[in-house]
């Protein structure tokens, strides 16, 4: 029986990363990559869309307390 990995881009640089246990920072290739996405999430760089009126909504919700 042969048993195939599956391997995936790294999400900052695009070099095949395996998904084993071999790979420490998998979806990342290294360290240093899994740093730069990290640092694009906390300066919003990256985001998930949200429009306007879903924000609003969060805030309705909270005038019953």
């Amino acid at each position: 029986m042969t048993v195939k990995t599956l391997s995936v881009p790294c999400p900052s640089c695009k070099k095949q990363v395996l998904l084993t246990s071999e790979s420490p920072f998998r979806p990342f290739c290294s360290e240093r990559c899994k740093a730069i996405d990290f640092g694009d999430w906390a300066t919003e760089k990256n985001a998930i869309p949200v429009e306007e009126n879903e924000l609003d909504r969060w805030s309705e919700d909270l005038d019953g307390y």
